[in-house]
């Protein structure tokens, strides 16, 4: 893990030979942004290299930057002295803090001893004596005579090549074991990591490897993950109302100390594990393998009889904080909650305030786009996530979302937007400049959309129903940026209590989390957010940008971008282009970024609202409702199937008007002629 921390800042070399480059306008970018060879794309499984790789020295980096720089322009001779001091600071501070809580694992294993069975003698040698068991008789074949012990058939369980791919496996002669054995040891070992008092994302990253280390399907670990958070959620159902509060003392230092001194009986045995905690097993596993009830009380250390303590971990105390702090964020973001998908009570509309079987180990906040219309629930779009993780659509700016959701409905129905759809279309085949170093010929590169940015051509019909969607877009973008700062906030402030988070978003939630993550690598805030999912984000696609949020990202950073996506092109045609759009091309020049290319799914913009599930299950999201997705898809269909007959009644109207028009030029002469001959003939 340290080395893939370490990775992260290390310049990716360039493969254009290997693999053409879709990105445009590089040549433009600043200065302080060249020196990380941002022309070459990665691979959407950089991330599956292993972890024991050696990372670059600085010296064979710093020679090869020097002999790249002896035959570049003047002009980034300066590179040196802004990007990479800035980068390196930030590799400085996240190694910093990844080696902190590094060193409080290490001192927490090392706290482990294993002592041998007081019914085991040992004999001259160490090893148990021959009498220390007694053994059935022989029969004259050496065969024993001793009851017929049924044999348990053995559990077998195949690694997951999507885990092994995306966290590879370390060489451990403990993948050998037997099933039961690893999944034992797996077990202990989150036990061993809850007692560090939380369940934050490098914990959960480090879980994951050393699952793909001992070849353990993915589902292990999420469903240990599931009983062990139900059963330390039903120990914090013994804490009493009036401890829910925090203690106001004069030196808040003492407010820890006071709650890990103060231990709330859960019906639990002195030295084992509480009540709850022994009735869904902890310590076992598979209903065979097991350790001792004080054995895995000792590994959960004060999360096996504080009440307090877990509490905290679900951010279950400290509710009147909470509570002040989204009347804070209210201010700045409209509508500002989070919804939860299960288990709500009432409008308790916070992080955390849901019924205790709900909760689990880990959170994901999902953030929308735009509202079809004021009745829509805004979790609608996120029930396709399944309930292995504590989910919670976020609610934002209602009224802002519904407006830019008939904005898009009223611009994708008009005809000017199929008429500027066809013409884009056609502009592909057009001939370019021959010039490699053209612009144009850099944007094709990027698909038919990224090119009609570059080159500000967009069809004249078009421009002049802009405003239907412009206003309502620019003020989306504003808001969105505002509510990522708050969720940085929130996050911060652990609302969600001592767990990681995961965030995904698509449209303008994607550019609420792209904020987020900025906001969070500029306050240094690691370790706190496990996977983020960007989705048709109306961000630039800048590598420094992209590094800064990786670095605040333990686990999956994705992007899914689609060429194709001819609304989110026109909307973002008054940025900052130079920089690139993440949303319409893949993110190059960082390690660890996935891109994943939806073209194939994403024609236009609103899509992504119906296909969430499905891109989630694409990307190998590890808990997801497939039954939500299959209605999800059957609703896209429905939709699109309302929009074509609308299209095809509008081209009948509009083919009827022009045989209509025809028809009356020539029913004008006709009567004009007929009246003549009335005349003529009175």
């Amino acid at each position: 893990m340290e080395n893939h921390v370490t990775r992260l800042f290390d310049p990716v070399p360039n493969t254009d030979d290997a693999q053409p480059s879709r990105v445009a306008f590089w040549d433009q970018l600043p200065y302080y942004l060249k020196d990380l060879n941002l022309s070459d794309p990665l691979s959407d499984v950089r991330g599956s290299q292993k972890e024991n790789v050696k990372p670059s020295r600085s010296k064979k980096a710093g020679r090869a930057r020097d002999k790249r720089d002896a035959d570049t322009p003047t002009a980034d001779k300066p590179t040196e002295n802004t990007a990479t001091p800035r980068l390196q600071e930030l590799k400085k501070e996240a190694l910093q803090h990844f080696k902190k809580w590094q060193t409080v694992v290490h001192r927490r294993v090392g706290e482990i001893s294993i002592k041998k069975s007081p019914d085991v003698q040992p004999g001259q040698n160490g090893h148990p004596s021959s009498g220390s068991k007694k053994r059935p008789p022989l029969n004259r074949k050496g065969k024993s005579t001793g009851p017929k012990v049924p044999a348990t058939p053995a559990v077998t369980l195949e690694a997951d090549p999507g885990l092994m791919q995306l966290y590879p496996p370390t060489p451990t002669s403990l993948s050998s074991m037997e099933a039961e054995k690893r999944c034992l040891l797996l077990h202990a070992l989150v036990l061993l990591l809850l007692s560090l008092e939380g369940y934050n994302a490098y914990t959960r990253v480090l879980l994951l490897h050393v699952a793909s280390s001992l070849h353990l399907p993915l589902r292990i670990l999420a469903e240990d993950e599931v009983r062990v958070g139900q059963a330390l959620s039903q120990v914090a159902k013994s804490i009493p109302p009036e401890l829910l509060a925090p203690k106001k003392t004069e030196d808040g230092k003492t407010v820890k100390k006071w709650k890990a001194s103060l231990v709330i009986p859960t019906g639990g045995v002195a030295g084992g594990l509480a009540g709850p905690l022994a009735e869904a097993g902890i310590g076992s596993v598979l209903g065979a393998a097991s350790i001792p009830s004080t054995a895995a009380a000792g590994l959960l250390g004060t999360m096996s009889d504080n009440a307090l303590v877990v509490g905290t971990l679900f951010a279950i105390t400290g509710s009147r904080a909470n509570g002040k702090m989204m009347e804070h964020y209210l201010k700045d973001v409209g509508d500002f909650a989070f919804i939860p998908l299960r288990g709500s009570i009432e409008d308790r509309l916070e992080i955390g305030k849901i019924a205790p079987e709900s909760r689990r180990l880990r959170v994901v906040l999902g953030v929308g786009g735009w509202l079809a219309s004021k009745a829509e629930d805004p979790a609608n779009h996120w029930r396709c996530l399944g309930g292995r993780s504590e989910v919670y659509a976020v609610r934002w700016e209602l009224e802002t979302l519904t407006k830019l959701g008939s904005s898009f409905d009223t611009l994708v129905r008009s005809a000017a937007w199929s008429m500027a759809k066809k013409e884009i279309m056609a502009r592909t085949s057009e001939p370019r400049s021959s010039s490699s170093n053209h612009p144009s010929v850099k944007a094709n590169q990027a698909g038919p959309v990224f090119a009609n940015l570059a080159d500000g051509r967009w069809p004249a019909g078009l421009l002049k129903i802009s405003k239907i969607i412009d206003n309502n877009w620019n003020n989306g973008m504003v808001r969105a940026d505002k509510l990522g700062a708050a969720l940085a906030d929130v996050i911060m402030g652990k609302a969600q209590g001592e767990r990681g988070v995961s965030l995904i978003g698509y449209s303008l939630g994607a550019r609420a989390v792209y904020s987020c993550l900025m906001c969070l690598a500029e306050r240094r805030a690691f370790g706190l957010v496990e996977n983020a999912v960007l989705m048709g984000t109306p961000a630039p696609s800048d590598p420094m940008a992209w590094c800064a949020m990786k670095s605040v990202v333990s686990g999956r950073l994705v992007n899914v971008y689609s060429e194709s996506d001819y609304l989110l092109g026109f909307l973002y045609r008054t940025s900052s282009i130079e920089f690139g759009l993440a949303g319409l091309q893949r993110v190059t020049g960082v390690e660890g970024i996935e891109n994943v290319d939806v073209t194939a799914e994403i024609s236009i913009h609103p899509r992504y609202q119906f296909l969430v599930g499905s891109i989630l299950r694409h990307i190998g999201w590890d808990d997801v409702d497939r039954e939500q997705i299959a209605r999800a898809e059957a609703e896209l269909s429905f939709h699109e199937e309302k929009l074509r007959k609308h299209e095809e009644r509008r081209n009948a109207v509009e083919s009827g008007r022009a045989d209509l028009q025809k028809e009356n030029d020539a029913g004008v002469i006709s009567t004009r002629m007929r009246k003549k001959n009335k005349k003529k003939v009175g």
